[in-house]
């Protein structure tokens, strides 16, 4: 999977880069056909901005977006909304074509 880790108004650190590219490639564990993530870290004043956008097969765009005084704090709360984001795609699809074992649609 590609990672683009890239910065607005600031720069970013080697050690939050290699943070933000480790993390991100978990991202597949949650929806195994992502294709990339692209990072982007902002700061206005004294607030530092995360944006997630995750691209996956057939046109599937997820945007986790989030606000800290801390980057890391960011990057760490964007994360987790992508992760939900990603669970969240991974179940339905998962579940929508395929009834279970007693006949009803979705399963038990």
């Amino acid at each position: 999977m590609q990672v683009t880790v890239s910065a607005r108004h600031m720069e970013v650190s080697q050690k939050l880069r290699e943070y933000a590219e480790e993390k991100a490639q978990k991202f597949p564990h949650f929806y195994d056909r992502v294709l990339s993530a692209e990072i982007v870290f902002d700061v206005e004043g004294i607030r530092h901005r995360c944006d997630i956008i995750v691209r996956g097969d057939h046109h599937t765009t997820f945007v986790a977006k989030e606000e800290h005084e801390n980057p890391y704090a960011a990057f760490d709360a964007a994360e987790k909304d992508l992760e939900r984001q990603l669970n969240r795609h991974k179940e339905r699809h998962r579940n929508r074509k395929h009834p279970g074992m007693d006949g009803s649609p979705g399963g038990a």
